[in-house]
């Protein structure tokens, strides 16, 4: 089974958002379907089903490797660089 190789160096505890929405959905005028928190950094985006993406875009911009979800009432993280569930 294939686990993510970058958990162990994310700071604790997670950092605080940088925003309560998408940025980039609010400069494009967007709507965001679901957030998404960049682990490393606190950069929130719109998850994939969203029509821009940005939180993949943040992701191959930057290399930030894992984000968790930023929605009420879930908990769980996506490895982009190794593509599983953290």
């Amino acid at each position: 089974m294939k686990q993510c190789t970058h958990a162990a160096a994310l700071p604790h505890p997670d950092p605080v958002p940088l925003g309560e929405t998408c940025p980039e959905c609010l400069r494009d005028g967007t709507d965001p379907v679901q957030l998404r928190l960049c682990l490393t950094c606190g950069h929130v985006g719109c998850c994939d089903s969203s029509p821009k993406r940005h939180a993949t875009e943040h992701h191959r911009e930057t290399g930030h490797p894992v984000m968790r979800t930023h929605e009420p009432g879930e908990d769980w993280r996506w490895c982009f660089v190794d593509h599983v569930l953290v």
